[in-house]
């Protein structure tokens, strides 16, 4: 166990993805959310609290600009563009080296999107933050498959939103 009893090793820096995603796997449309649940937007907060967040140029730029960088944590945005700036942030180009550099200077990562930095990420990853909510939606982006690799550890009650939406809080670790 670690030092906060998380789970990870002694000495290791976990990876964490963290997302929300309706009850049919979409996580983004248009490049924004496709439902309003502000509990899950303060459990975002929560979750990747003052770690780094790694995510896509298109989910920094889907951010409102009053939120970049994402107060509070280390950004760090992944590009293939040699000459994308991001002000507040840290640019990288591959997301390997992106996830060591950010776990060298400690505290928790959290990869935050976009769908195919998530899939990519998965196998770097020990553990996935998940909220579901509890709603069919139109979209172009869905979150990865977790598969047998990964154990439920936490499987959180139904809850209603203010604003009347039904969601979960679920929170895997890798076997």
């Amino acid at each position: 166990m670690g030092a906060a009893g998380d789970g990870t090793a002694v000495g290791t820096v976990s990876v964490g993805l963290v997302w929300a995603r309706s009850t049919d796997g979409v996580i983004g449309a248009d490049g924004g959310i496709p439902w309003h649940v502000p509990e899950d937007l303060a459990h975002f907060r929560a979750v990747t609290g003052s770690g780094t967040v790694v995510m896509g140029r298109r989910t920094w730029e889907s951010l409102p600009e009053r939120f970049r960088p994402l107060p509070g944590r280390r950004n760090v945005v992944l590009t293939r563009d040699p000459d994308f700036r991001a002000d507040g942030a840290e640019v990288v180009h591959e997301l390997g080296p992106a996830i060591e550099q950010a776990r060298a200077s400690g505290g928790p990562v959290w990869v935050i999107g976009g769908g195919a930095v998530y899939r990519d990420a998965l196998a770097l990853a020990d553990r996935v933050s998940e909220t579901i909510v509890d709603v069919q939606a139109a979209g172009d982006t869905v979150a990865p498959s977790i598969d047998d690799a990964w154990e439920l550890v936490d499987d959180g009650p139904w809850q209603e939103s203010r604003t009347g939406t039904r969601y979960r809080f679920l929170e895997w670790r890798r076997r």
